[in-house]
């Protein structure tokens, strides 16, 4: 039955624009995507969807906001946890591996479109002053202190952190047909590269008196 504008609000139909939203956007970014695009993956005439956020911009930005904190909000979580630094970089580096195999378009979407738009970076003030204001930088100043761990900036750190675990699935594509891996094999990989990964960060922090 076709649904016209006589509907009263429905709280199960803005959720469905907006999962279908999501879903449009992580696909085809804000240029790519149509109202029409969105409707037709909700299910919905274009009407509805105009009718609960207006307009395109409104929609996208209201899934934009959603998506950086996705993004951002587990790692400063776990940055304020208190357990040891090494606890803490092992748990982050889990913690984004496994955003990313949850969410493989996540990393991509967020880059493109502060590519896109770089004035959309205001969206991310907040939560980086989250990020400069959690415990991980004072306890990494700590441990330098201390010796136990070389000399290093927590805008140098995270960059590393970020740069191994989020090309595997930007560039997964290209990982399963250069070493013509299924998904399941894939998976395998990504489980080991995780380990990988935890190994040489700790290891570079670590061990930089053995070097």
């Amino acid at each position: 039955m076709k649904k016209t504008m006589n509907c009263l609000p429905s709280q199960s139909t803005e959720e469905r624009i907006r999962e279908a939203a999501k879903k449009v956007f992580l696909e085809k970014g804000f240029d790519g995507a149509t109202s029409r695009d969105i409707a037709e993956a909700a299910g919905i005439n274009i009407a509805l969807t105009n009718y609960y956020f207006r307009s395109k911009e409104k929609l996208f930005l209201s899934i934009f906001e959603e998506m950086l904190q996705l993004f951002f909000q587990g790692m400063i979580e776990i940055m304020n946890k208190p357990i040891s630094l090494r606890e803490k970089i092992s748990e982050m580096i889990n913690h984004d591996f496994e955003l990313c195999k949850n969410n493989p378009s996540l990393s991509i979407f967020v880059m493109n479109e502060i590519h896109r738009n770089p004035e959309r970076m205001a969206t991310c003030i907040g939560t980086l002053k989250q990020i400069h204001q959690s415990m991980f930088e004072e306890q990494l100043q700590e441990e330098i202190k201390k010796g136990t761990i070389r000399p290093i900036k927590g805008h140098h750190l995270m960059p590393i952190v970020f740069a191994n675990v989020q090309f595997l699935f930007i560039a997964k594509s290209m990982h399963m047909k250069m070493w013509n891996m299924t998904e399941d094999g894939f998976d395998q990989f990504v489980n080991e590269q995780k380990q990988l990964v935890i190994d040489m960060i700790t290891s570079y922090l670590y061990e930089h008196e053995k070097a």
